[in-house]
């Protein structure tokens, strides 16, 4: 193409933007100049619309035409900051319950389901939220507008309700205390603040949970959700006046309580003098941690501690990396700031295997970040930390599926706007700022953990009050929002008819979507085969060390600086694998795809496999399997799959536990895993899947020359997993002093997925335990009986030959062992009984059909899909098939199919839990219900 060419094409792309971006303004102009009877316009920020109710709800709408998706996200400012004495817990518990209906809406599980959406609810110490995503359907905004403009006021927060789901949040309160690393920071929180509420748990106490009374719930619930406490987010492809105006109609409605909103006035002293915690815990690894009070999250000092947290967490150019990962004195660290509407906290912490010294690590953890006080961060490490924040900003602000979810966090915060006005403080934090930042507070005094130490003066750092963020947001502009994506049909037969296939050298097949996205984004999802069945016989932790790592340095640049040149790309990139495959997905930018290719061909075929780093990642691997010996739900899976897929020791099918695993990697040499990568690597067998904004010809031109010549030593054959009929077993595994217990079950399945009843296998497996809460599992086992805080089940097979797998789950407490098992097995008993009815068939149908929508209106999930269905030597016709298929199934046809390859007795059941302990506590329970009261 010529210079004159080139400049034309660019130059005709620049003024389609322009013409967007003018189309854009003109039609919030117009909405602007004529808004619903009682809305107001607020702030306008790069693509973002405010509006305010007169009831005082906010209304933020965010239109992106490159999504087939709509996110919903409401915002209740409350959490667990503003609960009273005695009601810890209770803004979660009220999350829950919110869940379980109103008289118009009697079961939100099903319809959440029906209508296919990704949904939650969450609750942080300063809000709680609620979102759905779904296919962008007018019909399907219609009624999610209508839930939740619904259960603002109208939720049922029944007693009946209560009782059963007090049980699912208490598991989920020991699901959390399984582990020592999250009851640490609990502790610590706790001894940090001696009056703030930041100082308790989201999930709240035990005794809270299981005795809050109901009026308090109801009460509770009243004072804090209304409309003029709650910001109303709208992302993705819609009308936005026609949006608004529904939004108007449903919410404006809404009577405002006379009762004021509670304000809060409980401010933490400043700390004076170190604080310290010990927690005693069944488990392997050792955890060594640190707190510091910090301003509020729209503190001007905020940015700079940002930052500073950044330099010290980082792996691998962080401080603590460096001082305890590197000398092998700690596994793992982090460093994480909560950014809260109040002043928060830094928390730094170190991962230490059992045979490493705590003392040792946490001497060097408080020993690194008192030196950082004399030696302050450089240019390069403030750069450096900036690049990584503003490149995770630009991420999510090119999702808007995310950036809908992420408003609620600054909402909580004060206002939305704080978002943007932290991105342009990022930008202007100098390395003075974190130096000050540092000096002000790292106090030793400022901090908990280790021995109290007398000081002879007091030495505190005052916490700065919160700014006020009214006058902060109040004239703020933003900047240019991001490019504007295209409206893309997300049915099969419209995905095919854009598809560009390629085979670029023997063996790579290459299959493409350019579509215009949000911000330009492109995703990319690579697949690499190796070996055979002999030649991979005993290279399983070869292959794993291997991939994993790849990403530590090339022959031409460092660990450092490929993470580096991930941020100056503005990219996410990851590599993983084991010794049959080796993985890697790209999210990036149109102009920055060639050379994030270029560097993911680098690492792939130039890894320079550093001594130093190989050892890094073996302790990591060595962490996060100790870590995994006392797990439940790890040792349930591990015991099922190595009884449903057994292979022997030396092939790469062969199921280890975590004490060979450990084992293996202990005996892992550099050595073998350089000559796994010599003999193994190449791309004889790959595939790969590009959806996004891209040139096709340029990019398919790259691929092959970055390709070329890169063959597999060892021939490929693709490992297969046959049918093979599996005896049931029912086994009960004990881990002392773990607070929940997991459940698995399984059975093998002489079924491949082209197969004529594995449609009716696949709705009716969504049925029995998928969906959203609403399944007959999770309906039975949570909602109904409060036994299980997660069950459902899943079933998968083969493209290749009969093979497949039924399985259930379940998360619970021990002492529910038997109800468990019992419930679980009358539901499946049920299903095979009778099976369905015509309406919960119905509804099925219609979720899972949309539900597969919104999985191909995410670019990195289509990317995925493609490059599979290449591997299957498939088109999107194969799901076009079965999604009819699954659309014309009739009840008699899914319970034939479930009847003739499911049997109750048939499926295996494994449990792991502290079964022991729970007794004990099941029979000190009854004799408390039966001693007679005072």
């Amino acid at each position: 193409m010529t210079p004159h060419l080139i400049i034309k094409k660019l130059w005709t792309r620049f003024a389609v933007l322009l013409l967007l971006l003018a189309c854009a303004a003109a039609s919030h102009a117009a909405l602007a100049a004529a808004l619903p009877e009682g809305v107001r316009q607020a702030a306008s920020i790069e693509g973002i619309n405010e509006y305010r109710l007169a009831s005082g709800l906010r209304v933020l709408l965010f239109p992106d035409l490159s999504k087939d998706t709509i996110t919903v996200n409401i915002t209740y400012l409350v959490g667990s900051r503003h609960e009273g004495y005695g009601e810890t817990g209770m803004a979660h518990l009220l999350e829950h319950l919110v869940f379980k209906g109103t008289p118009k809406h009697p079961d939100i599980p099903q319809e959440l389901t029906a209508h296919g959406c990704r949904p939650n609810g969450s609750t942080w110490y300063d809000r709680t939220n609620y979102f759905e995503t779904f296919a962008a359907t007018g019909e399907n905004l219609d009624w999610a507008l209508d839930l939740e403009a619904d259960r603002m006021v109208n939720s049922n927060i029944s007693k009946t309700d209560l009782d059963s789901e007090f049980s699912v949040v208490r598991n989920e309160f020991e699901i959390g205390e399984n582990y020592p690393q999250s009851v640490l920071i609990d502790r610590l929180m706790s001894a940090a603040y001696l009056w703030h509420n930041y100082g308790k748990s989201t999930i709240g106490s035990r005794a809270d949970i299981e005795r809050v009374p109901i009026d308090n719930l109801k009460a509770f619930y009243k004072r804090w959700y209304r409309p003029d406490n709650a910001v109303l987010v709208v992302a993705g492809k819609f009308d936005e006046a026609a949006t608004l105006g529904k939004v108007a109609g449903l919410f404006g409605s809404i009577p405002v309580p006379t009762e004021p909103i509670p304000m809060g006035y409980t401010v933490e002293p400043a700390q004076d003098g170190e604080r310290s915690v010990v927690l005693r815990r069944v488990g392997d690894v050792q955890v060594a941690a640190a707190l510091y009070h910090i301003p509020a999250g729209s503190h001007a000092d905020f940015p700079a501690i940002d930052l500073l947290s950044f330099i010290l967490g980082d792996e691998p150019a962080g401080r603590l990396h460096k001082a305890l990962v590197e000398t092998q004195k700690a596994s793992s660290v982090y460093s994480w700031a909560f950014q809260l509407f109040e002043p928060g906290a830094l928390i730094l912490g170190a991962e230490v295997r059992e045979e490493k010294s705590i003392e040792d690590a946490r001497d060097s953890m408080l020993s690194t970040v008192d030196d950082l006080l004399k030696n302050p961060p450089t240019k390069a490490e403030v750069d450096r930390a900036r690049s990584d924040r503003l490149k995770n900003w630009e991420t999510t602000m090119r999702n808007s599926e995310w950036a809908a979810i992420e408003l609620s966090e600054w909402s909580a915060m004060g206002d939305w706007r704080l978002m943007f006005i932290h991105r342009d403080r990022l930008g202007t934090v100098t390395p003075e700022d974190v130096e000050r930042v540092a000096q002000t507070y790292l106090k030793p005094e400022n901090r908990t953990v280790g021995l109290y130490i007398p000081a002879d003066e007091p030495m505190r750092a005052e916490i700065p009050a919160p700014p006020d963020v009214a006058g902060l947001v109040k004239d703020y502009k933003g900047g240019e929002a991001l490019a504007a994506g295209e409206s893309f049909d997300v049915t099969p037969s419209a995905i095919e008819a854009r598809v560009i296939r390629a085979k670029v050298a023997p063996g790579i097949k290459l299959v493409m979507v350019p579509k215009k996205t949000r911000g330009a984004t492109v995703q990319a999802a690579m697949r690499f085969h190796m070996g055979d069945e002999k030649s991979l016989q005993g290279q399983a932790t070869a292959g794993e060390m291997a991939a994993a790592t790849l990403m530590r340095g090339t022959t031409k640049r460092t660990r450092q600086e490929i993470e580096d040149t991930i941020d100056r790309l503005k990219a996410q990139i990851r590599i993983f694998g084991d010794a049959t495959s080796v993985f890697s997905s790209i999210e990036t930018t149109r102009e920055n795809l060639p050379e994030a290719l270029r560097l993911v061909a680098e690492i792939l075929r130039e890894p320079s496999f550093p001594a130093s780093e190989f050892e890094l990642v073996r302790q990591e691997k060595l962490a996060a399997l100790e870590d995994s010996k006392t797990d439940p739900f790890q040792i349930a899976s591990t015991t099922l799959d190595r009884h449903l897929n057994p292979w022997p020791e030396k092939d790469p099918r062969h199921v280890f536990t975590p004490v060979e695993s450990i084992a293996n990697v202990k005996a892992a040499t550099l050595e073998q895993a350089k000559k796994f990568h010599a003999d193994f690597y190449g791309a004889s067998a790959a595939e790969i899947g590009i959806v996004g904004d891209f040139e096709p010809n340029e990019i398919e031109s790259l691929v092959a020359e970055l390709l070329k010549g890169w063959q597999s030593k060892m021939s490929y054959t693709r490992l297969a997993s046959p049918y093979r009929p599996r005896p049931s077993i029912s086994e009960s595994l004990e881990t002392p002093d773990k607070e929940s217990a997991a459940f698995l079950a399984g059975i093998r399945i002489d079924m491949r997925d082209d197969s004529a009843e594995y449609p009716a296998l696949v709705l009716g497996n969504f049925m029995t335990g998928g969906g959203f809460l609403n399944s007959r599992l999770a309906t039975r086992l949570r909602q109904e009986e409060g036994i299980s805080y997660g069950a459902g089940s899943f079933f998968y097979a083969s493209a290749f030959e009969n093979s497949a797998n039924f399985g259930s789950y379940a998360i619970y407490a021990p002492q529910n062992s038997e109800l468990l098992i019992r419930a679980y097995k009358e539901e499946i008993g049920k299903v095979l009984d009778s099976g369905f009815e015509e309406n919960e068939i119905a509804e099925a149908k219609q979720g899972w059909l949309q539900q597969r929508r919104v999985s191909r209106s995410s670019e990195r999930e289509l990317a995925s899909t493609l490059a599979a269905r290449e591997e299957q030597a498939r088109t999107l016709s194969f799901d076009e098939g079965l999604e009819r298929a699954v659309g014309s199934l009739t009840n008699s046809q899914i319970l034939a199919a479930m009847k003739k390859h499911l049997a109750v007795d048939g499926i295996s059941l494994v449990q792991a839990g502290d079964f022991a302990k729970a007794g004990k506590t099941a029979e000190e329970g009854k004799q408390a219900v039966a001693a007679p009261g005072p």
